[in-house]
């Protein structure tokens, strides 16, 4: 039976999705489709090999344009319990983030002048990486995260964290045994919140009148240029611009101050924000990418539809190589074991050409990936079994992959990057 004969669970309760009618940031009801995707299982979803047996759900992942204020986000939005509570995700396996952690901490203490003794508080802490680097400055820190596992280990380390989803009422609770924030800190967590209504009134009440919100998270004018579409899955039920995150704050009665292009996962923003009328005036680089934004049109379908050609040129290819080696008996893997890759697998269509992933995180091994149940595996493996081709996945990561495993090239293997397009090394 090929892979793509699995028998997945069809049947959705009420109780862990639903779909929006109206836009998260603005309310508006002009939803418009503009990126049709497959429906997957959650992205993280990797299983031990006794579950094999038992189905995953999949849900629906299509992007909607607010054609009211430019937000993009997905239509269904997935019971966040089901993701979160068992995370398997921590910052410091993602190559490069420990360091980018460092250089923000640093950044932000260089702008932003607390005194010893003062409260940070980051939303969706994880493991605490970013946290720790407050900490080492004589700062207070306390994280919130839902993941438990993660939560309790944080806690273990020396970081504080409280293992809850942040509500109103948490909020008060900060506030109250903590007292007010100087800053509040949001890193790759603000795009996976659905109620952001209730979220920045909740980071109101916590801040000092001259404490900032600093959050970080994925560009998607970035995203769009780069090819990056394997950020999209259901933990990120937003996908950012500037222009509708301005309007969103003054809603709330705050300022969007300074946003700072970084890399990190395929291109991001950080954005600076205040209470209305604080310390702080509004940097031009708020003004400057809104225009960017507008001429280069990404509040109309059209440039969405011009990703979803580029895409599936590159699609058209891989498929082309994959039959190819497929008839002629040669031996395929993949390289990745994220969320990405889950939305990359579906998409690009290659479940049935690959007969095991391999990933460099100890937790991902023996493991089966989401729906498709692909063994996951050690990368040392690659010199034990020796496929022919290897699929990187996890294209992002593609010249650290490939200069790690030099000796699988020299002993006659081939790697395979898909993205931005299709290459055989």
């Amino acid at each position: 039976m090929s892979r793509h004969e699995v028998k997945f669970s069809n049947t959705i309760e009420e109780k862990d999705v639903y779909k929006r009618d109206n836009c998260r940031l603005c309310g508006s009801r002009k939803l418009k489709l503009v990126m049709p995707l497959p429906s997957i299982p959650i992205g993280d979803d990797y299983t031990p090999a006794s579950l094999k047996t038992e189905p995953q759900k999949c849900y629906p992942l299509d992007l909607y344009l607010c054609e009211g204020c430019g937000l993009a986000q997905l239509g269904h939005v997935v019971n966040p319990e089901l993701i979160y509570r068992h995370y398997l995700y921590e910052t410091k396996i993602s190559p490069g983030l420990i360091e980018h952690f460092q250089k923000y901490a640093e950044d932000v203490l260089g702008r932003i002048k607390l005194a010893k003794g003062d409260l940070v508080v980051e939303l969706g802490s994880n493991d605490g990486t970013l946290l720790g680097f407050f900490q080492k400055a004589g700062l207070r820190v306390l994280g919130v995260d839902p993941a438990r596992g993660i939560a309790q280990r944080a806690t273990q380390a020396g970081i504080e964290t409280w293992p809850e989803f942040f509500t109103l009422e948490l909020a008060a609770k900060i506030k109250e045994e903590k007292g007010a924030a100087g800053i509040v800190i949001a890193n790759n967590v603000f795009a996976n919140i659905d109620d952001l209504d209730s979220l920045v009134q909740g980071i109101r009440s916590i801040l000092s009148p001259d404490g900032v919100f600093i959050f970080e998270t994925g560009y998607l004018i970035d995203s769009v240029r780069n090819l990056v579409f394997d950020n999209i899955y259901h933990e990120h039920i937003s996908y950012f611009s500037v222009k509708p995150l301005e309007t969103f704050f003054k809603k709330h009665g705050m300022e969007l101050v300074r946003v700072d292009r970084v890399p990190t996962k395929g291109g991001s923003i950080r954005g600076t924000v205040q209470l209305k009328g604080g310390l702080r005036k509004v940097e031009s680089s708020v003004g400057d990418l809104i225009h960017m934004e507008i001429a280069e049109g990404f509040y109309k379908p059209a440039r969405y539809q011009l990703l979803s050609r580029t895409l599936e040129r590159e699609k058209e290819k891989l498929q082309k190589l994959l039959k190819e080696w497929k008839v002629k008996g040669k031996k395929i893997a993949g390289y990745g074991a994220s969320l990405s890759v889950t939305t990359f697998i579906y998409y690009f269509e290659v479940a049935d050409f690959i007969n095991f992933i391999v990933d460099d995180n100890p937790r991902k091994h023996n493991t089966l990936s989401p729906g498709y149940q692909i063994p996951v595996l050690d990368s040392k493996v690659l010199y034990e079994k020796n496929p022919d081709y290897v699929i990187i996945m996890a294209w992002r990561f593609a010249d650290l992959i490939v200069k790690k495993h030099s000796k699988f090239l020299a002993q006659g293997g081939h790697f395979v990057v898909p993205l931005p397009s299709v290459k055989v090394i």
